[in-house]
């Protein structure tokens, strides 16, 4: 294509879009990377088998090779996305980019990087699970003490979850969570929800859509899911107020034994570095687009990519779209002058966070304070330097 007249090139196009044919397994007139590397959280993750769905077909059709890379910690695939660049896109929730962004947790003293979202991934049932045969009835049953929760040291939004929002949506004050809690570490997600049938554990953080949780589910005594319910405003209020970015929801995707309780969702996006090109995020969100209906079978999770899911996301998300992203998205009527009010002032926000973390940074190492998210010396610091900005929070 790249050789051809423009003039030819447009009248091919023409010749396409009158006979309705879909240009997506076409050459298009951008040169693909040689190649595409993508991060996804662990084998067992529904994000790691939906992307190896789609990834073959992307191969296939554009000739850039794929390769769906699983990191389990989400610190590591942060620092490959956005410090080392070796991978590309990452899929990661809504949440964690968030997190990333604020430097909670472990992220404080990760290197403050932008992120843009490139796409929708999907909309990803999450809820606390039990064995089949534990005492635990309800997260109100935390209170009674002597409760061990499954705490994934591999990803902070978890631990956030775990040590912090679930407490709270019981009832819980820190010093009572702290002294009727053992949270019981865990390396990666696998370990992370295979510990309530392992015995290692009464309860964990885990979506019902993970491989998993299939296996666990067949396990001896099977599963359980504790309910979150709707009307408990004070837990609900309290959860949020650690986790602004969660939804409330039934669920209807996953397991057969989560299928219906009442828990919440987490968005799943692929994000990729601000300064990705214009071109490459435009390309990635017209063949997400276009090429829907070749992958979507591949995988219930990419069903969920569709441009339909995608635009009923943007009504609620608070983290900025990629130039690139918003380019299609404008060409193909999906994106408004509203749309760009918000993303602009989540743009600003993010670049106000990204700045304000530098700043301290720079001042610890001026004034010889170890960065380090244990130190307590530099967590004062950097708070001070993040005073007054809000935190990401879902427009509900």
């Amino acid at each position: 294509m790249k050789n051809t007249n423009k003039f030819m090139r447009l009248g091919l196009g023409s010749v396409l879009v009158t006979l309705g044919l879909s240009t997506a397994s076409m050459a298009q007139d951008y040169e693909w990377p040689r190649l595409l590397v993508i991060g996804t959280p662990g084998t067992s993750s529904g994000s790691f088998a939906s992307t190896n769905g789609w990834g073959p077909a992307l191969q296939k059709e554009t000739g850039t090779t794929v390769r769906i890379v699983p990191e389990d910690s989400e610190p590591m695939r942060f620092k490959r996305l956005t410090d080392r660049e070796d991978i590309a896109i990452s899929s990661l929730s809504a949440s964690e980019m968030a997190i990333q962004t604020e430097g909670v947790g472990g992220y404080a003293s990760a290197k403050p990087m932008p992120q843009r979202i490139l796409w929708h991934h999907n909309d990803t049932p999450w809820g606390f699970v039990t064995a089949g045969d534990s005492d635990l009835k309800s997260l109100a049953d935390i209170g009674k003490g002597g409760v061990r929760i499954t705490s994934g040291v591999f990803s902070p939004a978890i631990v956030t979850a775990i040590t912090k929002a679930l407490p709270a949506f019981a009832g819980l004050t820190p010093e009572e969570a702290a002294e009727k809690i053992t949270f019981v570490p865990a390396s990666s997600y696998g370990e992370n929800c295979r510990s309530v049938v392992e015995g290692k554990s009464d309860l964990a953080y885990c979506s019902p859509i993970s491989s998993v949780l299939s296996e666990m589910e067949g396990a001896p005594g099977s599963i359980r899911w504790l309910e979150m319910d709707p009307e408990n405003k004070a837990g609900w209020d309290g959860y949020l107020a650690h986790r602004p970015m969660t939804i409330p929801t039934k669920i209807s995707l996953g397991v057969k034994t989560a299928q219906g309780v009442n828990s919440m969702t987490s968005n799943f996006v692929y994000a990729v570095p601000a300064t990705a090109e214009v071109d490459f995020a435009y390309n990635m969100a017209k063949w997400i687009h276009e090429s829907h209906d070749a992958y979507k079978g591949s995988h219930a999770l990419a069903a969920r990519m569709s441009v339909d899911l995608f635009r009923g996301y943007l009504d609620n998300n608070p983290m900025p779209i990629h130039e690139g992203t918003v380019k299609y998205l404008r060409e193909i009527g999906q994106w408004t002058d509203e749309d760009d009010v918000w993303n602009n002032a989540a743009i600003e926000l993010m670049d106000k966070w990204v700045e304000a973390r530098r700043a301290g940074m720079k001042d610890a190492m001026e004034q010889g304070i170890e960065i380090n998210f244990e130190n307590e010396a530099f967590l004062e610091l950097m708070a001070k330097h993040t005073e007054g900005l809000p935190a990401f929070r879902s427009r509900l």
